[in-house]
């Protein structure tokens, strides 16, 4: 995560205090929301809150998740000052100052739902249609019997919590993941480095939840993980996961064999910009496989930039840079942290292709 002089130091620091006073938070944010629910009913006539006996008693049962995740936050917080090489950050108190977003609070909320999405056995369907598609064409380009696995060079950008990462070096290959975002960046840490075992720990993605939901249980369930020992690799098995801005970070021309994005290029403010440094950072015969939608994140933010191109455009694009599309298939049906109990669903019909750098 690295900077370019004292203003950036600052500001890096202060974003780093308020991801972590963000994390701190939660329990904090969380109950303010039950108890304003809880208020509001105590106003309620006398034989309206006689009815709402079992909803009162559902608050309950919410708070009691809560506690059970901040107690899970606490570890994912515990040693993050230290987290990266010669950075050491003050995170040992709270600083008021630097007061997390509504945002924020948002992707910790996220954070608890990507835990289940790539480490539990809840989230084994939408890796399955989102990863799967991805590690099957790796080990039909790269087969055991043209070369070494751990000589090929694979590079996950927008890694998020290291599954698909992890799951390509485990198969062999020399893999190393890429995240920005230290949300992801802490949880990961505590998944891949400091769990042991299998399902030794639970969370409750759901109790922000308010809305769309068929019955309590739906919204207190929760899930055990990892549903795998993250620390079951082979012992020679090549895994990594580097962090800071994928534009920052790899600069250096024909460097990977392959590069696998999944749910990310759309993360960019300028998808060309993320396009282009695929191609540059590619061997010659390199090849990039893509899934995911394009959602574009910084399209509703205020004050961020943004170009939103069609996925006719984005194909014209990753042509005109150079790339050979060797495989390609729209309206793949994938999901994305998905609550598979809930009343609303969102499905997209992303686009999985396969391009080589000649």
């Amino acid at each position: 995560m690295g900077n370019n002089g004292p203003a950036d130091d600052v500001e890096e620091k202060e974003h780093f205090q308020r991801i972590v006073n963000a994390f701190r938070y939660y329990r904090s944010f969380s109950l303010q929301r039950l108890a304003a629910s809880d208020t509001y009913v105590s106003t309620l006539p006398q034989h309206h809150q006689k009815l709402l006996t079992s909803y009162r008693s559902h608050l309950e049962d919410i708070r009691t998740c809560v506690e059970h995740n901040y107690e899970i936050i606490k570890l994912i917080t515990a040693d993050v000052a230290t987290l990266f090489e010669n950075v050491k950050h003050d995170a040992g108190q709270v600083k008021s100052k630097v007061h997390p977003t509504m945002s924020d609070m948002e992707k910790v909320q996220s954070t608890l739902k990507q835990i289940v999405r790539d480490w539990s056995k809840d989230g084994e369907q939408e890796r399955a249609a989102c990863y799967d598609p991805i590690i099957e064409e790796i080990e039909h380009k790269f087969p055991p019997d043209e070369r070494a696995l751990e000589q090929v060079q694979i590079l996950v950008p927008g890694a998020g919590l290291g599954r698909l990462a992890f799951e390509i070096a485990k198969r062999g290959y020399s893999c190393q993941g890429n995240e920005f975002s230290l949300f992801m960046l802490f949880a990961s840490n505590f998944v891949l480095n400091k769990c042991q075992g299998v399902e030794t720990f639970r969370v409750y993605p759901w109790t922000q939840q308010f809305v769309n939901t068929l019955s309590a249980a739906d919204v207190t369930r929760g899930s055990s993980f990892p549903d795998l020992d993250p620390s079951s690799l082979p012992r020679h098995a090549q895994f990594s996961m580097a962090a800071g801005d994928f534009l920052e970070v790899y600069t250096e021309a024909n460097t990977w064999d392959c590069i696998a994005t999944c749910f990310f290029i759309d993360c960019a403010n300028n998808i060309v910009s993320f396009i282009e440094t695929i191609y540059k950072i590619l061997k010659n015969g390199g090849i990039w496989i893509n899934l995911g939608p394009l959602l574009y994140h910084y399209s509703d933010i205020p004050g961020e930039n943004s170009i939103e191109p069609t996925y006719e455009m984005v194909r014209e694009i990753v042509q005109g840079l150079g790339f050979i599309i060797e495989k390609e298939q729209t309206g793949v049906k994938t999901t994305y942290s998905q609550n598979v109990r809930s009343m609303l669903k969102y499905e997209y019909e992303s686009v999985f292709f396969v391009c080589r750098k000649p």
